[in-house]
């Protein structure tokens, strides 16, 4: 049976992100009490249920139990994965204030955004257990839809996943390393390349045109390289290795596309996402 445990902070899309599970055949559970996921994994195992997700956030009693749980499960065999949803505290602070809902820790009188902080600090060993996403920036449909690409993702050993984004909209929360391309010649800057992004030919042939965009580009490939089976032996299993320029089009979008091509060729198990393009 397959495991996705679904979990993050308050109003960062946990209910978007099972269901779009759902939709992709999973039998769902929301809210279910920490304690009692490896009881509810064992009942729907032996109902023949091979693809399950389960909802587990701090209205949850007894949070402090999953990741042993968590460990628990995997030492067992469980094909286990878990999602770790999360966004700034400004994008949380204008979503609950948009649907005026009540933040979960808000109870001991605290203010939101100290509410936030609280669940924040609370969750911070569950997001080093599994993929984050960061949805500050994120549509509906883009969290759909990355949430589809991770399931599909084959997830023997570490996954590797390269993300551009622009800068001036924030650096992901989600990444482990970030790389500025800032200072290599800007495509933005052409008025017949604006319009293209960092997949196409024409941007692409202007960035390999310049010998600085091509040794920085060998530059992060080696680190990556050099690095990658620290990790591996780390037992990680997922590694965010964000991209930024400044509006998160051109350049980052090219180094992306070319790092995911090179380590694909490696045989490495490769997502990737362009967060201001989506």
């Amino acid at each position: 049976m397959q495991l996705v445990i679904v979990t993050g902070l308050s109003g960062s899309g946990k209910s978007i992100a099972l269901r779009a599970l759902e939709d992709s055949g999973y039998y769902c559970v929301d809210n279910l009490p920490a304690r009692m996921l490896s009881q509810v994994v064992e009942h729907l195992q032996a109902a023949g249920h091979q693809t399950v997700a389960v909802s587990v956030d701090t209205r949850s009693t007894r949070l402090e139990e999953l990741p042993s749980q968590v460990h628990e499960l995997k030492a067992r065999g469980t094909d286990l994965h878990l999602l770790f949803l999360e966004s700034s505290a400004e994008t949380l602070v204008k979503r609950f204030s948009e649907t005026r809902r009540r933040h979960p820790l808000s109870d001991e009188g605290r203010t939101l955004a100290e509410s936030i902080q609280a669940e924040r600090e609370l969750m911070c060993e569950l997001a080093n257990l599994g993929h984050r996403i960061d949805t500050s920036e994120l549509s509906a449909n883009t969290l759909r839809s990355w949430v589809k690409d991770f399931i599909a993702l084959d997830h023997s050993g570490l996954g590797l996943l390269f993300q551009s984004f622009g800068f001036k909209h924030g650096i992901p929360l989600d990444a482990d390393f970030v790389f500025d391309v800032r200072c290599l010649p800007n495509p933005h800057y052409d008025p017949v390349l604006r319009p293209f992004t960092g997949s196409d030919e024409p941007v692409i042939r202007f960035l390999e045109s310049q010998e600085a965009a091509l040794e920085m580009l060998s530059d992060i490939r080696g680190y990556v390289e050099k690095w990658l089976p620290c990790f591996v032996r780390d037992n990680r299993s997922y590694l965010t290795v964000a991209i930024g320029c400044t509006g998160g089009q051109h350049r980052s979008v090219y180094f992306v596309e070319r790092l995911a091509e090179h380590f694909r060729a490696q045989q490495q198990r490769v997502l990737v996402r362009h967060r201001e393009l989506a």
